[in-house]
């Protein structure tokens, strides 16, 4: 499954589409300011990168550390969310 990931670390966020067995180079967006990318500003990111969210899809919201297994490490906040190719898009 195709899924969009927005990342929070080393202090900005950054959009990506995990495609299955292609590791080298998945689409990318990096926004630009600290504060959490409206759900506008994610979708036309995603737009631009030739992908939609599923229908009814709608993000989910998770936290993880920088380090596995290191609980004082710093929390990376994660969301993500289903998506599909663009009709006519390169993707």
């Amino acid at each position: 499954m195709r899924g969009a990931h927005l990342v929070h670390r080393d202090g900005r966020w950054r959009l990506f589409v995990a495609l299955p067995g292609r590791v080298a180079h998945w689409p990318t967006h990096y926004f630009t300011g600290p504060t959490v990318p409206s759900v506008q500003e994610r979708s036309q990111a995603l737009t631009k990168l030739g992908f939609a969210l599923t229908d009814g899809a709608a993000w989910s919201w998770t936290e993880d550390h920088e380090r596995v297994d290191d609980p004082s490490s710093p929390v990376i906040l994660i969301a993500l969310a289903p998506v599909v190719p663009v009709v006519g898009s390169a993707s």
